[in-house]
């Protein structure tokens, strides 16, 4: 239909509602959604199929900003078609606890699907969703009731697609046919430093094309006609994702049209009259917002309560004919856990414990697979390495979207953006692996999930210099510093096989945020539970695994993680034949750790006890643990490449450091 003078209002209440947000804040980005203001109202009022006043209903489509910085446009739109979101909280935009961040994040805003902001990270998350959408409709829907069916929409800048990501992830969803996903480039033909000619000259087009995703064009934004027939056509091809190119206007209207200067600051007072007066604006006021607009606008509720009440008419029926099916897709999405399925993990013992922590994982995660159906995931191409893979269990292809092995490719940083996407969706815990070293190429996805409380779960093996002879560009030094610096992230080092069990129970059974699990590719010794202290206390984040005899007060305590245990067990024997009485504290998650209360962890650490800490790696984490009085071993040099006893032996990590340590300190 062509575009009315209602349309247009409606359209520029969008554009009036970012120019004063903006202004009011003194900082924002009001260019870009005043440019995007026409795709922004065709989406919410004609296109997807949402309910404002269930922003979680599950066949809801997904919407992604993927360039965060147009955060008003988003902000607006909501508001507009009837969110739970005020104009008032459009008044508080970037102020202190407002629902309206300076960037979307998820938890703050109802209708905010994912934290966008760092370029590139909403595409990888979109096509995340598509990847869980299209698995759960594979896995739930019947030939007479599609009941999993829904679109993810995204929208990505020029700075998105400049981002090494977005070649991660679009290639990824290129190749896996993901015909749900259908994203608009906003090609402006602007960044912040001006024309994107200074350094952008792709022809993204075919870069996509050669992707494997159709792409469409829409020459002039403004036209809505234009904009439905692109969403129409990307709809009818179920084999590709779709990228619409969308030439846009930055600005639009204001004085600095088609100008960096509309990017990343407030038109001014001055220039935003005039644009008002540019687009015939009925109003001079700050945030007018016609009724008239309004009321059109909020016809979005009523279209999407009759979708939703369809939708629900269709889950009735399907509960009643699928009755198992139906249960199932419930505890999913409602992110229960099948009972009893952590007693298939399996136990470890003096036969079959003297391994890898990343085979007992392997074990572990085979032992659980089929008992835990929402669990989807894989490697970034290292899938014998990082032992990744069930043996029973099928690739997840085009043609077999049920499959639950993802193939994520050399794609580190996409894969963790992916699994974003996936947990965002609901239905699956998505979990992903690769080696440690290369935590620092998907570090900024990690922090999302962190800030997002996301359940995701990452396998992280070759920890330490003990994998060897790959040498220092594979051994990781300041790696499990960095991420136990992330707030809310959840790190696991387990010192052997019976911890990595109880390590797998744990990172499932997480409630908020990821889990960090990370493994040796050395073989270590089985530590005897029948000597040493039980593996549960894993879950506490660190626990007493042995005591000096009975009446006898530690002298001092011993602390590590992972194949570093070891060590302190040797050294507490050895410390023993001296007469000096140790503690050992295994301490796997400095983060489970730090959230029991205070009184468990003095009764851990024993207040005034001096402690010695060592693990293989930058000693910067433990130096919060070990306090102004201790010893804290570790490495401030990169490895080495040669036999991994080698390596320890030459670079310190030996029993005889330790103990001549904890020796000094028992005085």
């Amino acid at each position: 239909m062509p575009t009315s003078d209602l349309d247009l209002l409606c359209i520029n209440t969008i554009r009036t509602l970012a120019m004063d947000a903006v202004q009011k804040a003194e900082s924002g980005h009001p260019g870009t959604p005043m440019a995007l203001a026409p795709v922004g109202y065709v989406l919410y009022t004609r296109v997807m199929r949402h309910d404002p006043a269930d922003p979680k209903w599950p066949n809801r489509d997904r919407f992604v900003l993927s360039c965060g910085h147009a955060s008003m446009l988003l902000y607006s739109c909501l508001y507009l078609s009837g969110y739970d979101l005020a104009l008032d909280d459009l008044k508080q935009f970037r102020q202190w606890e407002s629902r309206t961040p300076g960037h979307p994040e998820y938890g703050y805003t109802p209708g905010v699907e994912t934290t966008t902001g760092p370029l590139g990270q909403g595409l990888g998350n979109a096509i995340g969703m598509a990847v869980a959408e299209a698995h759960l409709a594979a896995t739930f829907n019947k030939p007479d009731n599609a009941i999993v069916d829904h679109y993810t929409y995204f929208i990505c800048s020029d700075g998105d697609l400049m981002e090494g990501i977005s070649h991660e992830v679009s290639s990824f969803a290129g190749h896996f046919k993901l015909g749900h996903l259908i994203g608009f480039y906003d090609d402006n033909h602007i960044t912040i430093d001006g024309s994107t000619d200074l350094t952008f000259t792709d022809d993204t087009a075919k870069r996509f094309e050669a992707y494997g995703w159709q792409v469409l064009h829409i020459h002039d934004v403004n036209d809505l006609d234009q904009i439905e027939a692109a969403i129409a056509e990307a709809q009818s091809d179920t084999e590709r994702p779709t990228l619409i190119v969308t030439r846009t206007h930055i600005g639009f209207g204001s004085p600095r049209q088609d100008s960096e200067k509309a990017h990343g600051e407030a038109l001014g007072s001055e220039n935003v009259l005039i644009t008002k007066r540019n687009l015939g604006w009925p109003s001079t006021e700050p945030f007018y917002v016609p009724q008239k607009a309004l009321d059109h606008w909020r016809k979005a509720k009523h279209k999407g309560a009759t979708e939703h009440r369809e939708w629900n008419t269709r889950w009735s029926a399907f509960a009643k004919a699928y009755p198992d099916d139906a249960r199932e897709l419930e505890r999913r999405l409602a992110g229960k856990r099948p009972d009893g399925w952590a007693k298939k993990i399996p136990t470890f013992t003096k036969e079959n414990g003297t391994v890898a922590t990343r085979a007992a994982f392997g074990a572990a995660l085979n032992a659980t697979a089929e008992h835990l159906p929402e669990l989807v995931g894989g490697s970034a191409d290292l899938t014998p390495s990082n032992n990744t893979s069930v043996k029973a269990w099928k690739n997840f292809s085009p043609e077999d979207y049920a499959a639950r092995y993802v193939h994520f490719g050399i794609r580190e940083h996409g894969m963790a953006a992916i699994m974003n996407g996936m947990a965002l969706h609901g239905g699956i815990v998505p979990y992903g692996g690769t080696f440690l070293i290369f935590s620092d190429y998907m570090r900024p996805s990690v922090r999302l999930s962190c800030i997002m409380k996301q359940h995701v779960v990452y396998i992280y093996t070759h920890d330490s210099i003990g994998l060897g002879e790959d040498g220092p560009t594979h051994q990781p030094i300041e790696q499990l510093a960095a991420l136990r610096a992330i707030p809310d992230v959840t790190l696991i080092r387990p010192a052997d096989a019976t911890e990595t069990a109880v390590a797998w129970r744990v990172a499932v059974e997480h409630e908020s945020g990821p889990v960090l699990l990370v493994l040796t590719r050395q073989k270590l010794g089985f530590i005897d539970r029948e000597v040493y202290a039980p593996a549960d206390g894993l879950e506490k984040g660190a626990y007493i695994l042995a005591d000096p005899p009975q009446g006898k007060a530690p002298q001092v305590v011993l602390m590590s993680s992972g194949s570093e245990v070891a060590l302190i067990l040797q050294a507490h024997l050895k410390l023993a034949e001296r007469g000096i009485a140790s503690r050992v504290v295994s301490m796997p998650s400095m983060e489970l750790f730090e959230r029991q209360p205070d009184a468990y962890r003095q009764s851990v650490l024993l207040e005034g006890v001096p402690r010695v800490s060592i693990e293989a790696a930058s000693p910067m984490s433990w130096y919060r643990w070990v306090g102004g009085n201790g010893v804290v071993l570790g490495l401030d040099r990169f490895g080495a490449s040669a036999p991994y006893e080698t390596i320890y032996q030459h670079l310190g990590m030996t029993v005889q450091k330790v103990v001549e340590a904890a020796a000094r300190l028992a005085g």
